[in-house]
């Protein structure tokens, strides 16, 4: 499972086309083929910033969402709404601490 985090932070007049965006599309990223996990996130103290945290079959999955007309509709409205450019990371998860 490949674990992919972005965190946005947005221009303040750009944060409610932001969400309208994301309320508009999130079920069709969720049900894109790979997809087996979407959250959005709000910064606790910076109401500008926000982070998705999807989880990916596999890089091939995720490579296969980048290269859709949907990523490329979705990520082309969002970049215009940007303050600073976006901090992206995959990561593997390698273990879980149970209580």
């Amino acid at each position: 499972m490949l674990i992919r985090i972005v965190r946005m932070t947005f221009k303040p007049e750009g944060v409610a086309d932001f969400l309208r965006n994301f309320n508009e599309n999130k079920k069709s990223i969720r049900n894109f083929p790979g997809c087996h996990h979407l959250e959005l996130w709000q910064d606790e103290n910076d109401k500008n910033i926000f982070t998705t945290h999807s989880h990916w079959e596999s890089e091939e999955k995720l490579n296969q969402y980048r290269d859709s007309e949907l990523f490329k509709t979705v990520w082309k409205f969002t970049k215009a709404l940007f303050l600073e450019k976006p901090l992206a990371f995959s990561s593997r998860n390698l273990e879980e601490v149970e209580k």
